[in-house]
């Protein structure tokens, strides 16, 4: 007999099956095996929140597989062994639903097992200590879903109907989205604020420099802005230049600093970007690998224990083997006298598991770099240093101030330093900023010896001006701490909430912050207007809060979602008799300022500038929001705003705007709008010498680009991309620019890499474009040979991720899989099992084929079914019925595991 035991991952899975023995078969379920149809009716709040599930044909393989391992082996046991987390616990039930619904649970056993790290001890542990399946958790996972489910598929139709050109809206989407949008308004509409500060320059008796800043003036301690103009600063410039100053206190005081808590999910992504600069879904990603494992030797070995988690403790038997190695390798002063216990702020204690931890404290980064790659290797030494740092002794300072008064008691100046008296845990991990960075601070904040007394002589005396900041727009590190400090989302879902906002174009990341698309402007202003509710982040916290409670067993899930709907249905219903006009007015005055800022010579921002009688706003158009005049239809001006394909429904009638003619065709070049934005255009559609229409050349104007400025030459030379840039210095490769489907790119050879925001596609030179190259990974590589026929096996970069081919057969690598680590065995294995043949491409070939008569009754026989299943409609059945279609979809898609924002 063999139990079973099911993981979610097939990298999992072998680890597991390797530690446990011929007495087990692990099995992966690849993630979630079924999930809620995208469709009205899936969740029905009239029948007390019935939902309905559907798998597709990998979920129901899976099944299938899980059922026949169950009765080959005449299993006793089913162990459940997903992941520790409310994800995790909703799988398992799911594959227990389907299984009971299959009938293969009779006279079977079923477990619900965790662990938090994998590795032999921890599996045959779980093992040994089986417990059933959370209902709470459950719960809460229904709960969550069918909410979630609920505000999308009510609240996104609605703003397509008012709001033409939105993508959708979600219950934590849209709140993340309205910070983002709320900061940006805080950024437009802030005034710098001018001030000014006075330093000067001293020498003590023995020759050592400092400087002090002026801190007290004619007897009155100085605020931030007491000296707001270059008068008030000059005049205390004069004091302190005509005084004498000796120091009047020495004021000296050791502080401590304590080491930072091992990593939850969130501090992990926060740091991974603040100092590695990944993004939160590559750090989930790559924290994803080393939890699974990696080959160290010939064994899969887990680098660190799970990484969905909100708490900071960690395992008894870890801390004390962290302490062993601190003791070991830094030295008995650098360990506490008692392990150090961290409390989670967390409200769920189910959901707060242990800290992200290193398995092994003794697999140092140094000792397991050779088997990663970089980037594992720099978020494995960054989870490893913050846990052995996180029990080390504590920092200590010596702070010094000094006072040095004017002997007419008209100033008073101060100077301050500090010095690492004991550097404990910063010998090892410094946070926030780096260790070089933060030793230089030290030595120039340290002060040289004083005394009471003394009478330093002064120096260069400086007023320097500044001016108040705004509020820095959000990164991913600070958009998460700011969401975990209102209680918006769980950890899980952050990556995911920020990667859907760039997906539906209603932000983008400029530098490493987050600046709001005009779309999703347009969106959060439209929710509050409406919605105001559902966007507020105290609601939305209160909301998680609920959910919460449903997780701990101390609230009922249906009767939370009942108070939710009701209210939610109800402002919902509100909405239908919203009239357009009534929608515009409200974006209108809420975003006037943004859309019509003031001019520099003080005349209405408001004034068509092409009747000079009109008045311009908001208008909403078929595919979404543009500027228009109000003295409509007799001026059709026109202006789009910032969002791709957001032009006006008459934007199109405006006409083409003539740049001049091209010198070597003799054709006009003219700017145009379509329905896909702007574009310029040589020429004018023709026939050819057989009467065939013909189109003009055309290229789109790439995003920023100001067609109000657009020259003749530029236009041609758009018409004529690519543009060879250069030739690489060492390889000797051309690279060229050219405009692509997702916008403007560099190519040389198999590499290619995406333009950034302000790079000029038409001016970009060779120095810009080896920077941009730098990074670019390469769309294709060849693995080898196939076995079979000797063609070549491809990995290849596609718009939904990296793909295995081998003539016209592809499949999609699983998630979280490199195209670089993948081998040709892998590739001929995958596309075995889940290839999918690609149709013929559209071309001459194809066109002509159906126009030839079939020169045998083979052809005439192919050829046959297709016209015939046009017009008869009983012969569509027969089409459908072997569903080849869907298991090629599914086969496509990368066997990897669903988590719901």
């Amino acid at each position: 007999m063999t139990d079973v035991v099911v993981v979610e991952s097939p990298a999992k899975a072998k680890t597991i099956n390797k530690y446990l023995g011929d007495g087990y078969k692990v099995l992966a379920s690849f993630g979630h095996v079924r999930d809620l149809p995208a469709k009205d009716g899936s969740v029905r709040p009239e029948e007390d929140f019935a939902m309905d599930w559907s798998s597709e044909d990998r979920g129901e393989k899976q099944v299938r597989e899980i059922a026949q391992a169950l009765k080959a082996g005449r299993s006793k046991r089913l162990y459940l062994a997903t992941d520790p987390d409310r994800e995790g616990e909703a799988i398992s039930w799911h594959v227990r639903q389907m299984l009971e619904g299959r009938h293969a649970l009779r006279g079977v056993e079923v477990h619900r097992i965790t662990f938090n790290e994998i590795t032999k001890r921890a599996i045959q542990h779980a093992i040994e200590h089986p417990r059933d399946l959370d209902v709470p958790l459950i719960d809460a996972y229904l709960a969550r879903r069918a909410l979630d489910y609920l505000v999308g598929f009510t609240l996104s139709p609605v703003l397509w109907r008012k709001l033409p050109g939105s993508r959708s809206a979600g219950r934590v989407q849209s709140v993340a989205l309205r910070l983002i949008t709320d900061r940006e308004a805080e950024i437009e509409a802030f005034k710098p604020r001018e001030y000014w500060t006075i330093e000067a320059g001293f020498h003590t008796p023995a020759g050592a420099p400092f400087t002090a800043r002026l801190t007290h003036l004619e007897g009155r301690k100085l605020d931030q802005f007491d000296l707001p103009n270059e008068a008030a600063a000059h005049h205390a410039k004069s004091l302190v230049e005509g005084g004498r100053f000796t120091v009047s206190a020495v004021e000296k005081k050791r502080t401590k600093r304590n080491p930072p808590p091992p990593f939850t999910t969130s501090t992990l992504q926060q740091e991974a970007s603040r100092k590695l600069g990944f993004g939160a879904q590559a750090t989930m990603r790559l924290a994803q690998q080393l939890y699974e494992g990696v080959d160290i030797g010939g064994e899969t070995v887990g680098l660190i224990t799970y990484m969905r988690t909100d708490g900071v403790t960690m395992a008894r038997e870890a801390i004390m083997g962290i302490r062993d190695h601190v003791k070991s390798a830094f030295g008995p002063d650098y360990l506490p006298a008692a392990p150090r216990e961290y409390t989670s702020k967390a409200k769920n204690a189910q959901e707060a598991h242990e800290a992200v931890r290193p398995t092994d404290v003794t697999r140092t980064p140094q000792q397991v770099a050779r088997y990663l790659n970089p980037d594992q290797r720099r978020l494995y030494d960054l989870v490893w240093k913050r846990a052995v740092a996180s029990q080390m002794q504590s920092a200590e300072m010596d702070q010094t101030a000094v006072d040095l008064d004017d002997a007419a008691g008209k100033a008073r100046l101060r100077a301050t330093g500090q010095v690492i008296a004991f550097d404990g845990y910063l010998k090892l991990y410094r946070e926030d900023i780096d260790d070089a960075r933060l030793a230089a601070d030290d030595e120039n904040k340290t002060l040289p010896p004083m005394r009471e007394g003394d009478a330093p002589k002064r120096g260069e005396v400086m007023a320097s001006q500044h001016f108040t900041q705004p509020p820095p727009r959000y990164t991913e590190a600070s958009l998460v701490k700011k969401m975990e400090e209102l209680g918006i989302g769980r950890p899980s879902t952050y990556a995911s909430i920020l990667q859907t906002l760039q997906d539906r174009e209603y932000v983008r990341l400029e530098q490493r912050r987050f600046v709001p698309e005009d779309r999703g402007r347009l969106v959060t202003a439209f929710l509050i207007s409406f919605f105001e509710r559902y966007v507020d982040t105290g609601f939305t916290a209160a909301m998680e809060e609920k959910l919460d409670d449903i997780s701990g067993g101390r609230a009922d899930w249906r009767q939370v979602m009942h108070e939710f709907w009701d209210q939610f249905r109800a402002a919902v219903d509100a909405t239908k008799e919203l009239k357009i006009s009534d929608v515009i007015d409200a974006l209108d005055e809420d975003l006037g300022p943004h859309f019509f800022p003031p001019n520099e010579g003080g005349t209405d921002p408001r004034l068509c500038p092409n009747c000079q009688k009109g008045r311009l706003g908001l208008r909403l158009g078929r595919t979404g929001a543009f500027i228009g005049c109000s003295n409509y239809p007799e001026c059709r001006y026109t202006r789009p705003l910032a969002v791709p394909g957001a032009e006006g429904e008459d934007a199109a009638n405006d006409g083409p705007r003539s740049l001049g003619t091209d010198p070597a065709t003799s054709q006009d070049v003219s700017v145009r709008r379509g329905p896909y934005g702007l574009y310029v255009q040589l020429g004018e559609p023709g026939t050819d010498e057989k009467g065939k229409p013909t189109k003009p050349r055309r290229a789109s104007l790439p995003r920023g680009m100001d067609p109000d400025t657009l020259t003749l030459e530029r236009a041609l030379a758009l018409l004529n991309m690519p543009r060879v840039v250069g030739l690489h210095p060492e390889t000797g490769e051309e690279i060229t620019a050219n405009l692509g489907r997702f916008g403007p790119y560099l190519k040389m050879g198999a590499l290619s890499q995406s333009l950034q925001p302000g790079d000029d596609i038409l001016s970009l030179g060779m120095n810009r474009a080896m920077e941009l190259l730098a990074n670019a990974k390469p769309r294709g590589i060849t693995l080898g040979n196939h076995p079979e026929d000797g063609a070549p096996v491809e990995v290849k970069r596609g718009r939904f991720g990296p793909f295995a081919q081998h003539g016209n057969t592809v499949a999609s690598l699983p998630r979280g899989v490199q195209m670089e680590d993948f081998t040709l065995d892998q590739a001929v294995a995958l596309l075995a099992e889940k290839g999918k043949v690609l149709p013929p491409k559209k071309g001459a070939a194809g066109r002509k084929a159906p126009a030839k008569k079939a020169a045998s009754s083979e052809a005439a026989a192919k050829k046959a079914p297709a016209r015939a299943a046009k017009p008869a409609t009983a012969a569509k059945a027969p089409a459908k019925k072997p569903a080849k279609k869907p298991a090629a979809k599914a086969a496509a898609k990368p066997a990897a595991r669903k988590r719901s924002v």
